[in-house]
């Protein structure tokens, strides 16, 4: 593992609230985007052509990107954008017809390699399905953190980090226009893991190991802000590669996880810990 210098950071220096103030306002911030989403769209995110229905067009051509958005402009479509370091772009309409698309790809002399349709019940079938899994991802989380410290306060503040972890990177998304597909919804489900990782091994610290509050805490950050740095570091690197080398749908992946995980460091550090702090301090848990 990379040997990151961790910061010890002095938390007797402000109150729980403060700790708490920061990631609150930022999930609050990020509520207010996807739902004025949702209110303008009925939807909380942009939806992808796999949970809308819709058709992928692949060609291969010479021309310029340009020219092939001008090739097309008599028809609708959403996008098209290069795929890879070639000559290939990648079309993407809501039509399911797509007789009139490659008409104009052979007349223009573009080869077609590749046509790809999802019906609108399929993509609504889609839809529910990834919503479930997500949820039932999320509940069954939750559970396992309950059943792990059978107290609320430890156990709602790992729930709340990540609720929190997957609201922000969601509300980016709307921010962006990044459309949800199976690809990012695998990324959102992934931030899950993250996050309970890194709040298991604070919380495990603090309640389970030996040595005072910030002693424990420190202990866990060296290890859990190490781990989530080195995550990020190669989140960008993946983000800027396959950006670069046109890759689709991995630059997306990418900036998710890296939105996520450095959410994740302030949901953590701050609100879990003042949380823990609150818990430890109070009394609540005698």
């Amino acid at each position: 593992m990379v040997d990151i210098e961790v910061p010890e950071v002095d938390y007797t220096e402000y109150t729980n609230r403060q700790l708490a103030a920061v990631p609150l306002a930022v999930l609050a911030v990020a509520l207010l985007v996807i739902a004025a989403w949702y209110v303008m769209t009925g939807t909380p995110v942009k939806l992808g052509m796999t949970f809308t229905g819709g058709t992928e067009i692949r060609v291969t051509t010479g021309d310029s990107l340009a020219t092939v958005r001008d090739t097309f402009s008599g028809l609708p479509y959403d996008s098209i954008t290069p795929v890879g370091t070639g000559d290939a772009y990648l079309l993407e309409t809501q039509e399911t017809d797509t007789a009139a698309y490659q008409q104009v790809a052979e007349a223009a002399g573009y080869d077609v390699p590749l046509v790809q349709t999802v019906s609108p019940t399929l993509g609504a079938s889609a839809q529910q399905q990834a919503l479930f899994g997500v949820g039932l991802a999320f509940v069954g989380m939750s559970v396992l953190v309950f059943v792990l410290f059978r107290s609320f306060i430890p156990s709602i503040a790992i729930v709340i980090s990540a609720f929190s972890d997957i609201m922000i990177p969601v509300a980016i998304m709307n921010v962006f226009g990044i459309e949800l597909s199976l690809g990012t919804v695998a990324a959102l489900l992934m931030l899950i893991g993250y996050s309970v990782d890194s709040d298991i091994l604070l919380n495990n610290h603090i309640l389970r190991r030996r040595g005072g509050f910030y002693e424990s805490a420190y202990r866990a950050m060296r290890t859990g802000v190490t781990m989530t740095l080195t995550s990020i570091v190669a989140m960008i690197i993946m983000t800027v590669v396959s950006t670069v080398l046109a890759i689709p749908l991995l630059p997306e992946i990418g900036l998710i996880l890296f939105i996520g995980l450095t959410a994740d460091l302030m949901n953590t550090y701050l609100m879990n810990m003042s949380l823990l702090r609150y818990y430890k301090f109070e009394g609540v848990n005698r």
